[in-house]
């Protein structure tokens, strides 16, 4: 007896029906993502191991699931998102931080493989990636915006070293370090996404990721501390009453909540926007400059509504200034998420 192997009407519409849910509901997660990322550390209070968790999701696997191949995918995608493997991104170097374009790191063509020679700094998760997307110069003849192209390096690869680890200020449950190249072979066949769009492709990718979602986390720990303070100012007396009865303390506490609040509907705008596909490059970095400024602020007057207990180590709060300013640095500094911000007023390109 003959068999057919024809789908029936019914189920090629089942597998549309499921396919659109997955492309509509599934794939654009950015605003689920900031929702996770915010709750744990709002409930967690660990600011490095938000740090090192976005940094593997954000950096690490979104960019093989974006621009991979399906051999890349299927090769690291499952244990990245299992967490068996750790994902790290590596552009900064010690002489290119916000200069993208001074990054020297080359990667030279040899037959199918590709030679990568040159140092990384302030890796996120460096000490402990097992997958590392890696930025490198492939022709430095072509312009700024097709001379670097980026590599999936595993942690083994012979002529990859981990260099100094970096005592941060700051997140400190977060591991950074240097990165080394030193003749480093990779296979052609690990290139990520096409020659000479890691710039504006993968690494825009990256930092859009980072500017749209990452932060979130922040808004979490700002939430956190707000409570704290709060149950703080009730709880400790002065002159008689407690420091909540006094206006300057009464004051502090609104400024904290209207920025809190204020930061977290324009990041939430902002990945809503990523989410639908929409342009949001000027609110990316208004959402990563004002969740920045507002983390810095509430910290510095939280340890003021505590006054000397806020300066020492035993409450949290004087861990969350050290912890604050790394989001006026790292994945952009606020300068220039200001010159992003005048760039797209004035019509420009960033």
């Amino acid at each position: 007896m003959a068999l057919s192997f024809a789908f029936t009407d019914e189920q090629l519409a089942f597998r549309a029906s499921v396919r659109d849910f997955a492309e509509k509901v599934v794939r654009p997660d950015a605003v689920s993502t900031c929702m996770a990322l915010e709750g744990l550390e709002e409930g967690g209070r660990d600011s490095g191991l938000l740090l090192s968790l976005g940094a593997h999701i954000c950096i690490g696997a979104v960019p093989i699931w974006l621009h991979g191949t399906e051999e890349q995918k299927r090769a690291y995608l499952p244990k990245l998102c299992s967490g068996e493997w750790v994902g790290a991104f590596a552009i900064t170097e010690p002489g290119a931080g916000s200069d993208t374009a001074g990054i020297t790191t080359s990667a030279r063509r040899d037959g199918d493989h590709f030679v990568i020679n040159g140092s990384k700094t302030f890796i996120t998760n460096g000490p402990i990636a097992d997958v590392i997307n890696v930025v490198a110069v492939t022709d430095p003849d072509a312009s700024s915006s097709q001379r670097m192209s980026c590599f999936i390096v595993d942690r083994d690869t012979p002529g990859l070293s981990i260099g100094k680890h970096l005592d941060k200020s700051g997140n400190r449950s977060s591991p950074t370090s240097e990165l080394h190249f030193s003749d480093c072979i990779v296979p052609a066949s690990q290139m990520l996404g096409p020659e000479g769009s890691a710039l504006w492709k993968v690494a825009f990718e990256c930092f859009d990721w980072e500017r749209t979602v990452m932060v979130s986390a922040s808004l979490g720990g700002m939430e956190a501390q707000l409570n704290a303070c709060i149950e703080y100012a009730r709880d400790r007396k002065a002159f008689g009453k407690p420091i909540a009865d006094f206006e300057m303390i009464q004051d502090k506490l609104a400024r904290m909540r209207v920025g809190t609040n204020a930061a977290r509907w324009v990041l939430y705008h902002a990945a809503w926007l990523k989410q639908q596909g929409l342009p949001h490059m000027q609110e990316a970095s208004i959402a990563k400059y004002l969740v920045a400024e507002t983390a810095m602020h509430n910290a510095l007057e939280a340890v003021q509504i505590f006054g000397g207990y806020g300066y020492i180590k035993e409450f949290s709060v004087e861990r969350s200034i050290r912890d604050a300013k790394l989001l006026s640095i790292g994945g952009g500094t606020s300068e220039i998420q200001k010159l992003i911000i005048a760039r797209t007023l004035l019509g420009e390109t960033p």
